[in-house]
């Protein structure tokens, strides 16, 4: 368990973190993306839900 939290450590020092300026672009590219996703399932599910409705049952 300790070997493998040392070995956990010492990868994470290799880690290549992003600069303030990266980290906003980023953040706003995942929030844009999201907020697509979430509005095209939306309108897909609306448009699914009204075509099931014009079929009688």
């Amino acid at each position: 368990m300790f070997k493998f939290l040392k070995n956990v450590s010492r990868e994470m020092r290799k880690v290549s973190w992003p600069k303030g300026q990266e980290l906003t672009k980023y953040t706003i590219t995942v929030l844009f993306t999201v907020a697509f996703v979430s509005v095209f399932f939306a309108v897909v599910d609306l448009g699914i839900t009204q075509i099931l409705e014009l079929i009688p049952s």
